[in-house]
């Protein structure tokens, strides 16, 4: 299963990287959203329903995508180590 992080860095299917911010609730239907900033561009924040941020890529409609995952949680190593 696909797991979510604080402060991870994501990788969506279609290559671009992102920043897990927070988790936050709705407060009409106390769904659970993902807070997530782009490594890219101008830093959008973005936030997506949780389950679907860790769902998995439809390899249907996207059939050349190797990645199991629509966003997976990449192992960064600092310099420092």
């Amino acid at each position: 299963m696909n797991e979510l992080k604080i402060n991870g860095i994501y990788k969506h299917f279609k290559g671009d990287y992102y920043l897990v911010v927070d988790v936050a609730k709705n407060s009409e239907t106390e769904e659970k959203y993902v807070v997530y900033r782009s490594l890219y561009g101008n830093g959008d924040l973005w936030i997506r329903p949780i389950d679907m941020f860790l769902s998995e890529v439809d390899h249907e409609k996207y059939p050349k995508i190797k990645q199991k995952y629509r966003f997976e949680l990449q192992n960064i190593k600092s310099n420092q180590d």
